[in-house]
């Protein structure tokens, strides 16, 4: 990753009490975060909340960062995956109702069909990914809405790129998995309400 050479002096700067210095490293990640958050909780508002919260807790301890070679964007993520996890868990504790956010803003008028298609494909897709452990989840997520390399990934993940390896082949089975149970699950709806 490049950024421990482009982000280097930012950070000593950050570190020293330089808020512009964090508000630029703030800029800089800010979007990749939210997309992270995102993508494992499925809600906009909780997403930017906890976006925020992200960058507090690593505003709070600037001090604490020490590379020793990991990317700042490395600790930041870990910083994103530990509120996420807290997040859900809090969540299990309390039930609440979620409105789906998926609304029209992506309906290409043209084709109305294409674009339902596309958004049930997707829906089943987030479902699926959602189904499967947090750590699976954020495998997902930095592979392929981040575009990380698995070396890049087995540093944000404190794992080895071999393991890496390993577990993205078992997270696309899993994942495959839990997609032919949601359609499974879709057909036997319909089934079920063409029999009443």
């Amino acid at each position: 990753m490049t950024d421990i050479v482009e982000d280097g002096t930012i950070i000593e700067k950050a570190i020293a009490g330089d808020t512009d210095a964090f508000g630029a490293l703030y800029e800089r990640y800010v979007r990749r975060i939210y997309n992270y958050i995102f993508y494992r909780t499925g809600n906009v508002n909780d997403s930017e909340d906890l976006t925020a919260r992200v960058f507090q807790r690593a505003f709070r301890h600037i001090l604490n960062y020490d590379h020793r070679g990991v990317p700042f964007s490395a600790w930041l993520y870990r910083i994103a995956h530990n509120l996420v996890a807290n997040w859900y868990r809090d969540r299990s504790r309390k039930k609440e109702v979620i409105l789906d956010e998926y609304l029209a803003s992506d309906f290409h008028h043209d084709y109305p069909e294409r674009s339902l298609v596309q958004n049930q494909d997707t829906d089943k897709l987030m479902k699926a990914i959602r189904r499967l452990p947090p750590e699976r989840q954020q495998l997902v997520i930095l592979k392929f809405v981040e575009g990380m390399s698995n070396a890049d990934i087995g540093v944000v993940m404190s794992r080895s790129e071999g393991a890496i390896k390993s577990l993205y082949h078992r997270t696309l089975e899993s994942l495959r998995k839990e997609i032919e149970k949601i359609e499974d699950s879709n057909t036997k709806v319909k089934e079920d309400k063409r029999i009443k």
